[in-house]
Order: C-alpha cells, then sequence, then structure tokens
C-alpha cells in the first residue's frame, strides 16, 4: 500500500483494532457505524413482530385452569401467516424471551398443528 499512487497517508496511519475473546466488543461492530444501526433496527423490529404475536395469542387462544391463554400451534399459524410468515422463527424469539412455552425443539405445519402454545 506505501508504493500505490491511490493511497493517502491517513488510511496508512489507520489500523483496524482487533479484539480478542472475552473482550466486551468481541464480536460486535464498531460504535456508531451504520451496521450497529441496522442491527439495533433489525432487533427492534423482531421485538414488535414477538409482541404482535403475543397479542394475537390472547385474542385468539382461551384461558386455561391455570390462568394462562393458550392455542394451538395450527390455529395460531392460520391466524398470524396472514400477517407474517416468519411465525415459527418468532415463536423461538418469544420462547427464548420467556413469554411463551411449547413442547419440541421445532414446530412445523401439519405435523404439529396440536400441539399447544402457552402465552407466560
Amino acid at each position: 500500500q506505501r508504493k500505490n499512487p491511490f493511497s493517502s497517508e491517513d488510511r496508512l496511519a489507520f489500523k483496524p483494532v482487533h479484539t480478542h475473546r472475552g473482550d466486551p466488543t468481541y464480536g460486535r461492530p464498531p460504535e456508531g457505524s451504520q451496521t450497529e444501526r441496522r442491527g439495533k433496527d433489525a432487533q427492534s423490529h423482531v421485538g414488535k413482530e414477538v409482541e404482535e404475536l403475543c397479542l394475537i395469542i390472547k385474542s385468539t387462544g382461551e384461558v386455561g385452569e391455570d390462568g394462562h391463554v393458550s392455542v394451538t400451534f395450527g390455529q395460531l399459524f392460520e391466524t398470524y401467516v396472514t400477517i407474517s410468515n416468519k411465525v415459527v422463527g418468532i415463536l423461538l424469539r418469544a420462547r427464548k424471551q420467556g413469554l411463551v412455552h411449547f413442547e419440541g425443539e421445532m414446530l412445523w405445519q401439519g405435523k404439529d398443528d396440536g400441539v399447544i402454545i402457552t402465552l407466560l
């Protein structure tokens, strides 16, 4: 690069900072970058979809003896698929956040239509 006539001295002075595992900034985009902004926007969008899914479960489900609202996957899929085609992914994210509970690792349309999803 030092022999490249199109390189500026400023570029040569800049050295990327390499982080190591265990460093709090490891695996994260630089603060204030567009990548960080896009990541935050995506996280916000997914959060809104999780909230919307919980509202749909609340409105379409039935209150059980334990006081929690439950709905079958088949019923939820038919209702939510008109809103978003990412129903399974959003359900997995909601479960990871502790908002819903269902048995199994993954839900498949048709095969798992009878699986009960409970809003916590």
